[in-house]
């Protein structure tokens, strides 16, 4: 089996709704999306020969994913006010509502499915919310 890796950072705010703790509250994080890219064989003919994936398709396709969520407020819809949202608009704040808690756990789920429609053959995918922690999807 051969392995790629690459990252991608973004920074952004969110919270949890419905969590009884400290992060019920907006907050950012500098998130970390590491992929994992696998094959058991390498490309046999073209530009990729002896490659699993281009690196260059790969880092563009998880930087596509940081860019898109970089500096913006993501949040679960049907978690704040219309009326917060309309302000947040007014305020030409970025703001992203997501059909799921915007957890690391649902982070990796959700741009593990993203990659594998742009067709990236991911094994994994891991979701930093700080240096230290991590939570990781991958493909059994």
């Amino acid at each position: 089996m051969y392995y790629l890796k690459t990252s991608a950072e973004f920074d952004s705010a969110h919270f949890l709704s419905g969590y009884d703790g400290k992060c019920s509250n907006l907050h950012g994080h500098r998130w970390k999306i590491e992929v994992q890219a696998s094959e058991t064989e390498l490309q046999k003919t073209g530009q990729c020969r002896g490659m699993v994936i281009d690196f260059v398709d790969l880092k563009k396709a998880v930087r596509k994913i940081a860019d898109h969520f970089d500096h913006a407020l993501l949040y679960e819809d049907g978690t704040l006010k219309e009326k917060t949202i309309d302000s947040l608009k007014e305020e030409n704040f970025r703001i992203i509502a997501l059909p799921f808690r915007p957890t690391a756990e649902c982070f990796a789920k959700y741009f593990f499915e993203l990659l594998k429609q742009e067709g990236i053959p991911v094994k994994s995918v891991a979701v930093y919310e700080t240096p230290e922690n991590c939570a990781v999807y991958e493909d059994i």
